[in-house]
This record gives C-alpha cells, structure tokens and sequence, in this order.
C-alpha cells in the first residue's frame, strides 16, 4: 500500500532519473555538434554545461522560480492571518514553517517550490486571498504544504530549470545549422539528423514528464490536504472559484505553470480550450472536485455536489 513516504521516494528518484536525461540530451546535442564542426571543445564545453545546470536547478532553482513569479515576502503584520494558518498546518503535518511569499497578482492562485522542508516556500496570489474564505485559504495552504511533505516540489522545481535550458540547447543547435563550416559527407549527414531529431525530441519530452508528474501529483496533494485539515470541503470550494477566474496571471509563464494549485492561464474556451488540454499540466477540476467530494465526476458536472 502507498504511502506517504512512499510518493517521497518515488519523487526523489524521479528529480535524479529527470537530471540524468538532462545530462544525456545536452551531451548527446553537444556531441553532434562536435563531430559536425569537428571541435571536441564544443563537447566539453557541453559536458561542463549540462553538470553546471543540474547543480544549479538542485541548489538555486527556488529562487529563479520566485523572481520568474514576482513573488515577494509575505509581511508577517499585513499577513498575520495567513503566516498563522500556514504555521498551524505545518505543526499539523510535522513540517518546519515555511517562508510566505505574496505574488501581486488579481487572478487567485498558489503554488510551493524549494528544494526540501527545510528550503520550501509557500505563494499566495493577493486575488485568492480576496476571493476564498478562511477554511478555503486553509485548503489551498494544506495543498501546498502537501507539495512540501510529498517533496514534489523537488522534482517539479528541478524540472522549471532542466526542461526549459534544454528547449534553449535544442533552439541554438538548429540555428547552428544555418552556419556552414562543418562536414559534408554522409556521415555528417547522418549525424545532423540524429542532432535534430534529439534537438526537436528532447524539449517535447522533457514536458511529457513534467506534465505526467505534475498530474499525478495534485491528486496526491488533494487528498493529503484532505487529510491534513479533515475538512475537503474548504479545498474543494476554494478550487471550484479558483476554476471560474478566466483571466490569466500577469506573469503567467509555461516554464512554472506546474508548480500551480491551477493553471495559471486561466481558463480558455472554444478551440484554445481544445488544444491546451492537451498540454495541460493540471488533471480537470472536475476529476478533482469528484475526488474530494467522493462522487463520481457526472454529479459533480451535473452540479449535485
């Protein structure tokens, strides 16, 4: 039976096999490039590269996340209410305090980054905490603190800096193409094809898995929440009006939208509603709300919830 502990250490092992992937495909896109150009300091330079973003999305990436948000220190005084709700649960859930950031942003929302309990954040937009009631906000908070205790964040952080840096790589491996110089036979082209079918193949998947984690892990997070505050309702009703906001965040960026409690782009309709679900980092609210309320997901649609 899973358990808690369980979901730690599959995420861990997760982050490690996420940063070996990152480690093969730069030096997979590196090597190509060397051979194309026959000049191993390209590799090098590659090898040196990919062990330079793997320590920094483990040790720094929580603050690359915070600046990317905009998110700013919770004032203790302006926010007592919630540095005590945040406390409260963490107390509840035998984790140490996190530090509380406000993100100045009218769409409501949240999310949770850093590397362990020990380094963890936990964000509020200022519209979520205008819009939820207290045993909603309480809700939200234990989702997060959930993400804390799970160590999701750790996989998910990593994976902000990981996945992005290798869309990067793969970019300026195919604008390298345009440059002449390298070799012109039909091994190089071989080799060329390889680069760019690695170029175009390791972006895409780099966000398969972070989207396939980042599904699965909210699920987990509801239900510890659940657990957490013994009262579902509060989370269910805070992601019921959280789910009603169309409007996108200021700063809402596909780099950190899984770190989210909900898709911080809003709500789209028509086509775009279409095609960004199947992008979607965030399993449906209505799965969701089923879940938490123990129903299944047509009461929840037809509104007997």
């Amino acid at each position: 039976m899973a358990t808690l502990y369980t979901h730690q250490e599959q995420n861990i092992r997760k982050t490690w096999f996420l940063m070996g992937f990152f480690l093969i495909a730069v030096i997979g896109i590196g090597w190509a490039v060397s051979w194309f150009y026959d000049n191993q300091i390209i590799l090098w330079v590659a090898v040196a590269f990919a062990f330079a973003m793997n320590f920094y999305s483990y040790w720094y990436s929580d603050r690359l996340v915070i600046r990317m948000t905009g998110a700013r220190p919770a004032d203790e005084r302006e926010f007592q209410e919630l540095h005590r709700i945040v406390e409260n649960l963490a107390i509840t859930a035998g984790l140490p305090k996190p530090k509380v950031y406000i993100v100045d942003d009218p769409s409501p929302n949240a999310f949770a980054t850093g590397r362990n309990p020990e380094n963890a954040v936990v964000a509020f937009t200022t519209g979520l905490l205008r819009i939820l009631d207290r045993s909603e906000i309480e809700g939200v908070a234990a989702h997060e603190l959930a993400h804390v205790g799970n160590r999701d964040m750790l996989i998910m952080t990593v994976a902000v800096v990981l996945a992005g840096f290798i869309a990067i790589l793969a970019d300026i491996f195919m604008r390298s193409l345009w440059f002449g110089g390298g070799r012109d036979n039909r091994a190089g082209g071989a080799i060329i094809l390889v680069g760019i079918a690695l170029a175009i193949l390791a972006p895409i998947a780099a966000t398969l898995i972070q989207m396939a984690i980042s599904r699965k892990r909210e699920f987990v997070a509801d239900a510890t929440a659940a657990l957490m505050t013994r009262y579902p309702e509060g989370l269910a009703s805070a992601l019921e009006k959280i789910s009603t906001y169309s409007r996108p965040m200021a700063k809402a960026n596909h780099a950190t939208s899984h770190l989210f409690i909900s898709d911080p782009f809003g709500k789209p309709r028509g086509i775009g509603a279409k095609i960004n679900s199947l992008f979607q980092t965030h399993p449906p609210v209505v799965e969701r709300l089923a879940k938490l309320r123990g129903m299944s997901v047509a009461d929840v649609e037809r509104g007997r919830a």
